[in-house]
This record gives structure tokens, C-alpha cells and sequence, in this order.
């Protein structure tokens, strides 16, 4: 009787651990998800600023060639605008020579060689009056189509400087993002990592008294003999009465647990390494140990576990916890492990 209380004492832990372990699982779950949509989000931003930075910065590659190119169309202009008040000034000279001449004549009239001389000069320096005023024209315009695209040069150059801080902005946020979820990440495995001790540290207090099963890091291992006879893969009456309490705390576990944690009961067959002889059932050790795994699974199911919640694989000998010779050893091997994971 004190160890059957002892038990029941030792199973009402069971509810109080699963919560918790349940809310510390949530509560990772959304801390990684809102580290993923806010990552997203912030990547999709700089991805849009990297663009826009790209689309600015050909902007000012291909305004910086065209006002290299002004600059050498107005030089080239004022340098024909020089050459043109040059020959400007020239007939001017000119005019005022003859008109000098004229003027010192007394009023003869001049040659008509002198005549022709000065009728041509008067309409060279018009056509060259009118060539220097549309150059200066083509001057001005220059100048204001080097001014305009020099605001736009420096307009350009401002929207890069910002969307370069943004960007800088962004890249510390992201950091900064990074590394307090990971802090939080850190403490909540650290809690989820006491929490466990905890609930494995009353787990072996219950199973104290039972030499058959142990608990070894996150799985639960039986000793074959808990379940089967020798070279039997049919659960005998006695692995029936452990499978039933395995099945009640299973489909209470499954009660307990979000439905969004895919979670599994991983059920694996060992054997030791002395080879199936005779004319039985199964050929090999691998085939037993299979079909014992597979047995356990059918027989929870039968007892109202989900099938979606339970997986069988056998190992045969290949996977010895015991390398030596003596019974044992070889007894050790022989083994089911029942270890709760996920998909």
C-alpha cells in the first residue's frame, strides 16, 4: 500500500509538468514567430532600399555623364562665341575705317568699288551680330540646363545619403532584433531545460523500484522480458497491463498538448547479437525486433491512442547500449525504447 501511494503521489506531478512544458513550447513557438515576420518584414524592407538605392545611384552615374557633356558642349560654344567677337570687333574696325574715310572725303562720293566695300562690311557684321546673339542664346540655355541638372544632381545625392541611413537604421534594428530574441530564445530553453530535469528526476523516483525500466536522457527503456516471451513478438499478459498505463498517459498527454505541436512516440525494437535459429516466424533480428516495435504500436492503438501519434522502427542488434558477452549484457540489449519527439 505505501508504494502504491507512493505512485499516486509521484503521477499527480504528470498535469503540473506537461502545462508547463506546453506554455514554454508556445511561448518559443511565438517568440520564433514573431522573430520570422518581423525578419520578413525588415528584409523585404532593405531589399526595397537596396533597389531604390541601385535606381539613385544610376541616376547620378548617368546625370554626372550628362553634365560632363554640357560642360563640354558650353565650352566648345564659348569658344565660338569667343571667335565671333573676335570677327565682330574685326568689322567693326573695319566700318569705322571706312565710315572714317568716308567722313574725311568731304562728302565725295565715294568709289563704287568703296561703296560695294561698305555695303558688304554692314551686312557681315549683321549676319555676325546675329550668330553672336543666338550663341550667347545657346549659352544662357546651357547655363540653365547645367544649373537645372546640378539641383537635381545634389536632390539625388540627398535622397541617397537618407535612404543610406534608413538602410543603417534597418541593419541596426535587425541586429538589434536578432539578439534579444536570441536572448529570449536562450532563457526560455534554459527554463524548458529545468523544467525536464525536473520532470525526468520524479520520473526516476517513480520508476525506482523497478530494475526493468530506466530512464537514460529523454527515453524511456524496457527491458524486452517487460513485454514479450523469448522469441516472441505477441505482448504478453503481463506487457498488457504496462502498455494500458502507457496508453492512459499517452492519450492524456495528447489531451494536454497544443494540436499545432506535432508531436510522435517514437517506439524502438532492439535485440541482442545471438542470430534467430530454428524454423520460427521471423529470420533475422531485425525482423523481430521490427515486429515487437510494431506490436507495442498496434496495442496502444487498440487502446484509443492516435495512430497519427506513434511511430515503430526496429534496429535489430545494431544498435547495442552493452558490448559485451555476458548474459547481462545481452539481456540489456534487449530492449524497447520509447522516446516522445517530434515529426
Amino acid at each position: 500500500m505505501a508504494r502504491i501511494g507512493r505512485r499516486e503521489r509521484g503521477v499527480d506531478y504528470w498535469p503540473g509538468f506537461v502545462d508547463a512544458l506546453s506554455t514554454l513550447v508556445l511561448a518559443i513557438v511565438f517568440l520564433l514567430t514573431v522573430f520570422m515576420v518581423a525578419q520578413f518584414f525588415l528584409s523585404q524592407q532593405v531589399t526595397d532600399k537596396d533597389t531604390a538605392l541601385q535606381k539613385l545611384t544610376r541616376q547620378i552615374s548617368e546625370l554626372t555623364d550628362l553634365l560632363a557633356l554640357e560642360r563640354v558642349n558650353r565650352k566648345n560654344l564659348e569658344e565660338n562665341l569667343a571667335l565671333l567677337g573676335d570677327t565682330l570687333n574685326a568689322s567693326e574696325s573695319e566700318r569705322k575705317r571706312l565710315e572714317g574715310l568716308l567722313a574725311g572725303s568731304g562728302g565725295v562720293v565715294p568709289a563704287p568699288d568703296a561703296s560695294g566695300q561698305m555695303a558688304s562690311l554692314n551686312r557681315d557684321l549683321d549676319a555676325q551680330r546675329q550668330i553672336s546673339a543666338r550663341a550667347l542664346a545657346q549659352v544662357e540655355a546651357l547655363n540653365q540646363q547645367i544649373n537645372a541638372l546640378r539641383r537635381q544632381l545634389a536632390a539625388l545625392e540627398d535622397a541617397l545619403n537618407a535612404s543610406e541611413s534608413r538602410d543603417r537604421e534597418s541593419q541596426a534594428k535587425i541586429a538589434d532584433l536578432g539578439q534579444r530574441l536570441n536572448v529570449a530564445l536562450a532563457q526560455k530553453v534554459q527554463e524548458l531545460a529545468r523544467y525536464r530535469s525536473e520532470f525526468f528526476g520524479r520520473l526516476r523516483q517513480i520508476l525506482s523500484n523497478r530494475s526493468d525500466v530506466r530512464v537514460v536522457g529523454d527515453r524511456f527503456v524496457f527491458q524486452s522480458e517487460v513485454f514479450f516471451d523469448v522469441g516472441s513478438a505477441a505482448v504478453s499478459t503481463a506487457g498488457r497491463t504496462e502498455l494500458d498505463k502507457l496508453a492512459s498517459a499517452l492519450i492524456a498527454l495528447d489531451g494536454e498538448i497544443p494540436p499545432d505541436i506535432p508531436w510522435i512516440l517514437r517506439v524502438d525494437g532492439h535485440t541482442d547479437k545471438k542470430p534467430v535459429t530454428g524454423t520460427g516466424q521471423f529470420k533475422s533480428n531485425w525482423e523481430l525486433s521490427a515486429a515487437r516495435a510494431i506490436s507495442v504500436v498496434q496495442y496502444l492503438v487498440s487502446k484509443g491512442v492516435q495512430p497519427t501519434r506513434l511511430m515503430a522502427a526496429g534496429f535489430g542488434e545494431f544498435q547495442p547500449i552493452e558490448l559485451g558477452e555476458s548474459e547481462e549484457a545481452l539481456k540489456r540489449n534487449r530492449r524497447i525504447e520509447l522516446k516522445l519527439t517530434d515529426r
